[in-house]
């Protein structure tokens, strides 16, 4: 005996098959919304595949903004490095220092040097005029008194020989004051080297901004030296 088949499956089945269907496709959907794809990171790709560089992020306005710098005092160029007052008090305390500042090096080393060398001559008397005040007045016995009958020394009151003659004292009066002026001479050439350096700084920086020029030329009638100034 046959069955007949059921007729009435067959819409069930393509009922069940398109609930699934619909089913996916929203999963699908829910998925899209939940986690998007990264279209910044396909994009990276892209483009260096294609060899084309991001631009870098713009830095924020407060590290783009200029800085101001402080701009230093414009100083006038044809004035002195120095004050007139400063270089006479440089080369006051120590010859030739104020000649430095204004960059005059062969005339600060000329007052260096004879500074250096009247120091050492101050010492150098200052030494003589000490060991003649400590010998002034030592003389040398040139022979003493002889007892005629034993040819002995006679004996003093002190218990020494008695001399008989006495030798010229070297370290006399008449030396020690010497040896004293030339002490004195050399610490005047000390201070005149400190005050004349002192005033040759003052001149240099007062007269800073007066360049001058000096030629020397040879004429039929002989040799002529000229000079120019030019005022500023």
């Amino acid at each position: 005996m046959r069955t007949r088949p059921n007729l009435n499956t067959a819409p069930q089945h393509s009922t069940r098959r398109a609930a699934i269907a619909r089913i996916a496709v929203c999963a699908c959907a829910a998925a899209l919304v939940a986690f998007p794809p990264s279209r910044a990171g396909a994009q990276q790709l892209d483009s260096v595949r294609a060899g084309v560089q991001r631009p870098l992020p713009a830095a924020p306005e407060a590290a783009t903004a200029p800085v101001r710098r402080r701009r230093a005092p414009v100083t006038d160029s044809l004035g002195p490095p120095i004050t007139p007052r400063q270089a006479f008090l440089y080369s006051l305390m120590v010859p030739g220092a104020g000649q430095a500042k204004l960059d005059r090096g062969y005339a600060g080393g000329m007052f260096f040097l004879i500074e250096v060398s009247a120091l050492v001559l101050v010492h150098r008397s200052a030494e003589d005029y000490r060991i003649a005040r400590r010998f002034s007045g030592d003389s040398i016995p040139l022979r003493y008194n002889v007892n005629a009958t034993t040819g002995l020394p006679v004996i003093g009151a002190n218990g020494k020989p008695e001399v008989a003659a006495w030798s010229v004292p070297r370290y006399d009066d008449a030396y020690v004051r010497t040896r004293r002026l030339h002490y004195e001479d050399w610490l005047a050439v000390m201070i005149f080297n400190h005050l004349f350096a002192g005033a040759d700084a003052f001149v240099a920086a007062q007269l800073w901004d007066l360049p001058g020029k000096v030629a020397i030329r040879q004429t039929p009638a002989g040799t002529l030296v000229q000079a120019s100034v030019s005022f500023r």
